[in-house]
C-alpha cells in the first residue's frame, strides 16, 4: 500500500509541476522577450504530464503505448521542420490531431461503461466528442486551405448557415438524448458522425482572410474538448490544461476580431474574402508609380525615420533576414527603422513577429499597431513588405467596403510609401488597396526577399547618397 501511494503522490506532484509550467509558459508567451522560455516551460510540463501519467498504475502493458510513442515521434519531427510559412497549418494540423485523440477516447469509454453511463459524465462526454469531431474536420480543412490544397475564397450556397447548423443541433438532440436514455447505444455514432460533418461545412463558407481568426477558435474548440476529457478520465492536469488552452484561444479570438472589426458570428457566417470583380478590372486600368531598387535606396537612406510594415509577402519569399540586413544596413546611417505589426498580418496570430525574432531584429524595436499609427505622421518612409489589407485605407473611408471599420496601419500618413509586391492582386480580403494609387506610394514590383536584398546592395554600396 505504501508503494500505491507513494506511486499516486509522485504523480499528483508531477501534475502540479507540470500545471504550474503551464501557467508560466503562458505568460512568458505573451512577450517577444520572454516567448522562448515560454516554449521551453511548456515543452518541459508537457513532457513531465507523460511521464506522471507513465507512472499510472492502471497501465498494465506498456507495448501499445512504446510503439505510440514511436509512431509519434516518426510524425512530430518532420512535422516540426516545417518552413515558417507553413506554421499556421502546421498549427491546424496540430489542433485536428488532438481533436482526433480526443474523440477515440470519448469513444473508448462510452463504449466502456454504456450502458450505464452517468446523466453528469454522459453530458460531458458528449460535449467532449462534439467538440472533438468538428475540431478535427474543421482543423484539416483550415490547413488544407492555408495549404491552397482547397479553394481559399468561401463557397457558399443559399440556405447554408441553417443546413450547418441543423447539422450541429441534431447532434445535440441526440447526446442530449444519450444523456436520458444512455442504453441507446445504437445513437452514439450520430454524435460522432455529425460533428465531423458540421467540421467541413462550417470552414467551407470561410474565406483566407479570416483563417488567423478560425485557427485561434479551432485552438479554443481543441482546449474545451481537452478540459472535459479531464473530466471524463478524473484528470486534473487535463481539466486545467484544457481550460488554459480553451480560455486563451477564446481571448485570442476576441482580440483578432477585434482587431479586423468583426463579430465571431461574422466571421463564422459572413463568407468574408470574396473576389470583387470590379477591384480585378480597376486594377488594371488604373495607373501606379514605380520606382527602382536604386531609387528606393536612395529615399531611404535619406531618412530620418521609417517604419518597416511586414505581411504575408515577407513569410512568402522568406524574406526576414534580409530585412534585418536593411534595419543593420539603414541604422548604421543613423536612419531610426522601426516596425509596425498588424495583429492579423500574416496568417495567424504573431506570425510576423516570429518572422522577425528569427532573423534578430531588436524587440524593443517592434510597435504594436496604435503606437505604430502615433508614429507615421511623423515617418518618413513607411516601407510596405507584402502586406495588403492590413494597409488599406478603405477600411477608414469606404462605408461599402467588407473592410470597413477595421482598424488598420496608418501608412498613407507618412511622407513618402513604398509597396513591395509582385504584381497588382488583391489581398485575402479580395479587394483592391487605394494606398497603392496614391500620389505618395511608390510601387515595388518583385521578390520580397530579392528586391529587399537589392537596395541593401545599393545602401551598402554607397549608392544610397
Amino acid at each position: 500500500m505504501m508503494s500505491e501511494f507513494a506511486s499516486t503522490q509522485l504523480i499528483e506532484v508531477t501534475y502540479l509541476i507540470a500545471t504550474a509550467l503551464f501557467i508560466l509558459s503562458l505568460k512568458w508567451m505573451s512577450s517577444p522577450a520572454t516567448a522562448r522560455r515560454g516554449v521551453w516551460a511548456g515543452e518541459f510540463g508537457m513532457l513531465l504530464a507523460v511521464a506522471g501519467t507513465l507512472l499510472h498504475r492502471g497501465i498494465v502493458d506498456y507495448k501499445w503505448l512504446a510503439a505510440a510513442l514511436v509512431l509519434g515521434t516518426i510524425i512530430g519531427v518532420p512535422l516540426g521542420k516545417v518552413a515558417m510559412t507553413a506554421v499556421p497549418q502546421r498549427t491546424a494540423l496540430s489542433h485536428a490531431f488532438g481533436a482526433l485523440c480526443v474523440t477515440l477516447v470519448g469513444t473508448a469509454e462510452f463504449y466502456l461503461r454504456a450502458p450505464s453511463v452517468p446523466p453528469f459524465m454522459m453530458a460531458v462526454l458528449g460535449m467532449e466528442v462534439i467538440l472533438g469531431s468538428l475540431t478535427f474536420t474543421g482543423s484539416l480543412m483550415a490547413a488544407g486551405k492555408l495549404q491552397e490544397v482547397l479553394p481559399q475564397r468561401p463557397i457558399t450556397y443559399k440556405g447554408q448557415n441553417f443546413v450547418n447548423l441543423g447539422v450541429l443541433v441534431i447532434a445535440v438532440i441526440v447526446a442530449i438524448i444519450l444523456v436520458l436514455h444512455p442504453e441507446r447505444v445504437y445513437l452514439y455514432p450520430l454524435i460522432v458522425i455529425l460533428p465531423l460533418i458540421f467540421g467541413v461545412l462550417m470552414i467551407i463558407p470561410i474565406g483566407g482572410a479570416d483563417m488567423p481568426t478560425v485557427i485561434s477558435l479551432l485552438n479554443s474548440y481543441a482546449g474545451l474538448s481537452a478540459a472535459a476529457m479531464g473530466f471524463v478520465l478524473d484528470n486534473k492536469l487535463l481539466i486545467i490544461a484544457g481550460a488554459l488552452d480553451g480560455a486563451s484561444g477564446f481571448i485570442l479570438s476576441v482580440n483578432m476580431s477585434k482587431a479586423m472589426n468583426r463579430s465571431f458570428s461574422n466571421v463564422l457566417f459572413g463568407a468574408f474574402g470574396q473576389e470583387q470583380a470590379s477591384a480585378a478590372a480597376g486594377a488594371e486600368t488604373r495607373a501606379v508609380r514605380s520606382a527602382s531598387a536604386e531609387e528606393a535606396a536612395s529615399i531611404l537612406a535619406a531618412a530620418n525615420k521609417v517604419v518597416i510594415v511586414p505581411g504575408y509577402g515577407m513569410a512568402v519569399s522568406q524574406a526576414q533576414h534580409k530585412v534585418r540586413e536593411l534595419y543593420d544596413a539603414l541604422t548604421k546611417r543613423g536612419v531610426d527603422v522601426r516596425f509596425g505589426i498588424h495583429p492579423v498580418a500574416g496568417r495567424m496570430p504573431g506570425h510576423m513577429n516570429v518572422l522577425l525574432a528569427e532573423a534578430d531584429i531588436p524587440y524593443d524595436k517592434l510597435m504594436e499597431m496604435d503606437d505604430a499609427n502615433g508614429d507615421f505622421a511623423q515617418t518618413d518612409v513607411a516601407l510596405v513588405i507584402g502586406a495588403n489589407d492590413v494597409t488599406n485605407p478603405a477600411a477608414r473611408t469606404d462605408a461599402s467596403s467588407p473592410i470597413y471599420g477595421m482598424p488598420i496601419l496608418d501608412v498613407d500618413k507618412a511622407r513618402t510609401v513604398m509597396v513591395i509586391k509582385r504584381g497588382m492582386s488583391a489581398g485575402f480580403a479580395g479587394i483592391d488597396n487605394p494606398l497603392y494609387y496614391s500620389d505618395k506610394t511608390l510601387m515595388l514590383f518583385g521578390d520580397a526577399k530579392s528586391f529587399v536584398g537589392s537596395i541593401v546592395r545599393e545602401i551598402s554600396g554607397g549608392s544610397g547618397h
